[in-house]
C-alpha cells in the first residue's frame, strides 16, 4: 500500500489525512489543535507531528508528504519537492501571506524532522492561478512600484477549483479542454474562478485571500480610499484596518455573526440586518457570474462547492435567480436534494450545467503529491 501524508498546518493546529494513492480512500484523519497555547499538551509543531504520526502507526508506507502552503507568488506554478531553497523561498513569500506562510513552514520543517527520508511535497493554493493572463492580473497602479514589491493579483482557492473543475469535466463526460466553467468556491472563505479549458483566466481574490466576494468575517471588495477615510477621521492605524478588513468585516460586520448558517436562520425569522447582508453577499457573487461569462465568452458549466456553495439549497436558488437569460436556471427538486455526490441542479436540457461538486483539497494534494514522486 502507497500512502501519501497530507498536511495543512496552522498556527495552532495541524490537520491531517493519510490517503491510498491506489484507492484514494482515506485511511486516516484527524486535527490536533491549540499547539503551544496554555496548558496544551502539545508545546510546538514538532511534538504535534510525533503525535500524529504515533497515531498514524506504520511509516513505512508513506512514499511522499504532501503539503498545503497558501502564497507561493509567481515562482510557484505547480507542486514543489521542498528543498532548502524552496523553504527560503516560502519564508521570504511570508510578506504576502504572514498569517498562512510562517504556519505552512512549521508544519514542512515539523514533518522533515520526523519523517527525514520522505519526500516533502509543497503544493500552492496560487499555483492554479498563475496561467492568467497580465490583462487580468495586473492592478494600474505605478508598474516600477508593483514590480519592486511584488503587488499583483495571485488568487487562492487554486487546490480546490483545479480539483472541481476538472470532476465537472468528468462528470458531464466531456474533455476539459472543451469546457468553459466558473466555479463558486464558498465556505468561510469565498472565491470564484472562471476556467476555460482547465486553465484558470480570471479569479476574484488578489495579492492576498481579502479582495472578491463577501466572507464569514472578510470583506471582499472595497474602494481602497475607505481605508484613507477611516484612517483620517476614524483614527484606525494599518493594525487596525487590517483587523477590521480581515476579521470583523464581512457577514460578521453585517450582522454580528460569521456563520452563514445561523445569519441564514437569522433571515428566515424576519432578521433585517441578516436579510440585507445575505442581498450584498448574493448581489457580489451575481455580479462575478456576469464578468466571467463575459470574460470566457460563454459558459458551459456553473459549479458550486465548499461548505456554503455544497449545502445552503436557499442561497443557491435565490443567488441564480432571473439568471434564465444567461441560459442558467435551477430545477427545485433536484436543488432540494441533499447528497454528497456530485450533481445535476439545473433542468434536463439546460444550456448551462448548474452543478453541486464537493471539493476535495486534500486528495488533489495527494494526487499532485503522487505524480511528483512517483
Amino acid at each position: 500500500m502507497n500512502q501519501i501524508f497530507v498536511v495543512n498546518s496552522g498556527s495552532s493546529s495541524i490537520k491531517y489525512q493519510l490517503i491510498d494513492v491506489e484507492t484514494e480512500e482515506v485511511a486516516l484523519s484527524g486535527l490536533i489543535e491549540r499547539i503551544g497555547e496554555p496548558g496544551s499538551a502539545t508545546p510546538d509543531h514538532e511534538t504535534g507531528m510525533r503525535q500524529l504520526l504515533d497515531k498514524v502507526g506504520s511509516l513505512q508506507n508513506i512514499i511522499a508528504v504532501g503539503h498545503r502552503v497558501v502564497h507561493g507568488g509567481s515562482l510557484f506554478d505547480s507542486a514543489t519537492l521542498v528543498t532548502d531553497e524552496v523553504e527560503s523561498q516560502i519564508h521570504e513569500l511570508s510578506a504576502l501571506a504572514p498569517l498562512h506562510n510562517p504556519a505552512n513552514l512549521q508544519g514542512i520543517r515539523a514533518a522533515k524532522k520526523a519523517l527525514p527520508d520522505v519526500p516533502q511535497v509543497a503544493v500552492f493554493d496560487t499555483a492554479f492561478h498563475q496561467t492568467l493572463p497580465s490583462a487580468a492580473y495586473t492592478y494600474a497602479i505605478d508598474a516600477e512600484l508593483a514590480a519592486k514589491h511584488q503587488v499583483r493579483r495571485y488568487g487562492f482557492h487554486g487546490t480546490s477549483h483545479k480539483y472541481v473543475s476538472e470532476q465537472a469535466a468528468i462528470f458531464l463526460h466531456r474533455p476539459l479542454a472543451q469546457l468553459k466553467t466558473i466555479v463558486l468556491h464558498l465556505g468561510n472563505g469565498a472565491s470564484v474562478a472562471a476556467i476555460d479549458g482547465g486553465v484558470s483566466v480570471e479569479t476574484s481574490m488578489g495579492m492576498t485571500p481579502l479582495e472578491g466576494l463577501v466572507m464569514g468575517t472578510r470583506s471582499g471588495d472595497v474602494d481602497p480610499a475607505v481605508l484613507i477615510h477611516l484612517h483620517r477621521q476614524a483614527g484606525l492605524d494599518f493594525d487596525e484596518l487590517d483587523t477590521l478588513l480581515n476579521r470583523h468585516s464581512g457577514l460578521l460586520g453585517l450582522t454580528g455573526n460569521g456563520d452563514m448558517r445561523d445569519v441564514q436562520d437569522a433571515a428566515s425569522r424576519g432578521d433585517a440586518k441578516a436579510e440585507a447582508a445575505l442581498a450584498v453577499y448574493r448581489h457580489r457573487v451575481r455580479r462575478y457570474i456576469g464578468a466571467y461569462i463575459a470574460h470566457l465568452g460563454g459558459l458551459d458549466a456553473l459549479v458550486f462547492t465548499a461548505g456554503v456553495g455544497e449545502n445552503n439549497v436557499l442561497l443557491r436558488r435565490r443567488t441564480l435567480a432571473g439568471l434564465e437569460f444567461l441560459g442558467i436556471s435551477i430545477d427545485h427538486d433536484r436543488n432540494e436534494l441533499v447528497s454528497k455526490k456530485a450533481r445535476f441542479i439545473s433542468p434536463e436540457g439546460s444550456p448551462v450545467a448548474v452543478l453541486v461538486i464537493p471539493t476535495n483539497e486534500e486528495l488533489e494534494i495527494a494526487r499532485q503529491a503522487h505524480a511528483l514522486v512517483s
